[in-house]
């Protein structure tokens, strides 16, 4: 990995971590009036999400929508034996009750046994550091999403969510394994990418 995208993670997770409280309510309030509107968002029935842990947008208000619309809700969880991502249904109950594990890595997954591949989902709202105008999209570096999105047979369309200063103007570099985004929503602005 290049120094260059070293610090741009380092940089951009400080950036983040630094948000008050009040930021990050409005940027998930101005996300939440822009999902509403979005065709895909209307359309789909399975919906995979995150648990907001490290400054990412949160997802609480997202949350909320989905099952106020009748939406099926999937989280992702980290399946040890492989290092690929599940999607386990939760219900509103089990949010709003927080029955959630914690992960060694510091974010909290659903309490099962058992998830479905991401080739389920209709569309999967993914959390980033980074995004370019070509849809390329810089995670945490643990390469969960795109071993996990490169193994499905179908693949859901995917919206990254990320606060406006995480869209970056230069391109970033392409791995042959980088799943590209379709789309990505901030609280400033829609962005559509080629497939």
């Amino acid at each position: 990995m290049s120094q260059t995208l070293n610090s741009l993670r380092k940089q951009l997770r400080l950036k983040r971590r630094q948000l008050s409280h009040y930021q990050q309510k409005k940027a998930e309030q101005r996300v939440l009036v822009q999902l509403r509107q979005f065709s895909r968002f209307k359309s789909a029935s399975k919906i995979g999400l995150y648990l907001h842990a490290f400054g990412e947008v949160h997802t609480h208000k997202l949350l909320k929508l989905c099952f106020q619309q009748n939406k099926q809700v999937y989280l992702p969880m980290i399946c040890n034996m492989n290092q690929h991502l599940v999607w386990v249904s939760v219900s509103s109950r089990q949010y709003l009750n927080r029955r959630f594990s914690h992960h060694p890595l510091g974010m909290k997954e659903p309490m099962a046994s058992r998830g479905k591949h991401v080739s389920h989902l209709d569309l999967l709202i993914m959390p980033l550091l980074a995004c370019d105008h070509l849809g390329t999209r810089v995670g945490m570096g643990g390469g969960y999403y795109d071993r996990t999105l490169s193994t499905a047979k179908h693949r859901p369309y995917r919206l990254g969510l990320a606060h406006a200063f995480q869209y970056v103007e230069g391109p970033l570099l392409r791995q042959k394994w980088d799943q590209p985004l379709h789309a990505l929503l901030s609280p400033k602005k829609f962005y559509y990418f080629r497939s």
